[in-house]
């Protein structure tokens, strides 16, 4: 399309409507499926959901992919322009629109990171698409380039680190966050707020296991060993199987758990619905328990949190060291770790509170104010003529 086109386009007044959807159809070794207004699969998205499987992109990696382009998909339809002649300028309006408007429901528009991950999502299927000579001829989302037209650390010295560069086009600058852990009391009300053994069990392997909440989900019957304490899971990115060493009293949850539980013939996961038909528990269901969670404490905590409350627990011990934190998180690089010793705000402003009450409570004292360090006109100008004596 031509971007004077989008220049008058008013981003506020575009109504987004839920068109389309992501589904997991049976049988599908895909996994995920994006379907257009109509219901019917987009055959060009599920082209390159097969690309991204078979270049090593996890399920739970497509279905992200998935709502992404599913959300542009959304946006297109609502502007009137197919997928094959979206140009720069409609992607400068969808940066816009999430900004500004951001899903409905919501008083401000996505966060940055949101922002950016869907850029990088849809700029990989048009790569695609050209590759396979379809859409349009150039890329809708500009890439990153330096001044001179090479790519971002193209020729990056190994032994160096990676010095930032510039954001390309259109990508949000993204404040750096400080990971939010629970404190111990706050972590023992979500506790006291489960209402079943296995969602007790889940929060106790969350909390002294650090994996990540679909890593933990992807548990089968043969990835647990009660002996040694210790639970397998699935590695988010490299796919690899981690034994993970957990608390004592998770297992205690986990075996309450199990005599509880209804397991059909056959079925490996280790964590199933409660309510028939019984079923392997996905992502969206646990999210959902911790949302009821949340409403009957009026808190906002989400299962990453768990994963950062286990972090920080495992660097404030002293006994153990960051490498050691690192290889329990599954963190490819050290610095990603790192991000736990930075101080937290609550711990900071107690601190600078106990020193402001220590100076409050120092005794004052009178400073002498000699009169060879001042002149006899200064100490007139400033004390009156009384000052002389």
């Amino acid at each position: 399309m031509d971007e004077s086109v989008g220049l008058s386009r008013d981003v506020t007044a575009i109504e987004v409507m839920a068109v389309g959807q992501v589904v997991v159809p049976d049988g599908d070794p895909v996994g995920v499926a994006l379907l257009d207004a109509a219901g019917e699969p987009v055959p060009e998205v599920a082209d390159f959901f097969a690309s991204m499987l078979a270049s090593g992109s996890s399920p739970g990696s497509l279905r992200s992919y998935a709502m992404d382009l599913l959300r542009w998909w959304r946006f297109l339809a609502a502007i009137g322009v197919p997928w094959q002649q979206a140009g720069r300028g409609e992607a400068r309006d969808f940066v816009l629109w999430m900004r500004l408007v951001g899903p409905s429901g919501r008083a401000r528009g996505y966060a940055p990171a949101t922002i950016n991950h869907a850029l990088a999502v849809i700029k990989m299927f048009y790569e695609d698409r050209i590759r396979a000579g379809e859409g349009p001829v150039v890329n809708p989302v500009p890439p990153a380039e330096h001044r001179n037209g090479r790519r971002v650390q193209a020729h990056h010295n190994p032994m160096q680190p990676f010095a930032p560069g510039r954001r390309a086009p259109l990508r949000q600058k993204q404040p750096d966050r400080i990971p939010r852990a629970l404190s111990d009391g706050k972590f023992d009300d979500l506790f006291a707020a489960m209402v079943c053994d296995r969602d007790r069990a889940l929060l106790s392997f969350y909390v002294s296991t650090g994996a990540r909440a679909s890593e933990l989900l992807s548990t089968t019957m043969d990835m647990i060993d009660p002996g040694s304490q210790r639970i397998a899971v699935q590695r988010k990115g490299s796919g690899r199987i981690q034994w993970l060493p957990a608390s004592a009293d998770a297992f205690v949850w986990l075996r309450l758990y199990e005599q509880q539980t209804r397991r059909p013939d056959g079925e490996r996961a280790l964590w199933l619905t409660r309510r028939s038909p019984i079923r392997p528990l996905t992502y969206s269901a646990v999210r959902r328990v911790l949302q009821r969670a949340n409403a009957t404490l009026g808190t906002g905590w989400t299962l990453h949190d768990l994963r950062h409350t286990a972090a920080q627990r495992m660097v404030d011990d002293p006994g153990l060291s960051l490498t050691d934190v690192q290889w329990v998180l599954g963190h490819e690089h050290i610095t990603t770790t790192q991000i736990y010793l930075r101080p937290r705000e609550d711990e900071v402003v107690a601190r600078v509170q106990s020193h402001l009450r220590g100076r409050t409570d120092r005794p004052a004292q009178a400073m002498a104010v000699g009169s060879a360090d001042y002149s006899a006109e200064v100490l007139e100008l400033l004390l009156g003529s009384g000052s002389r004596g």
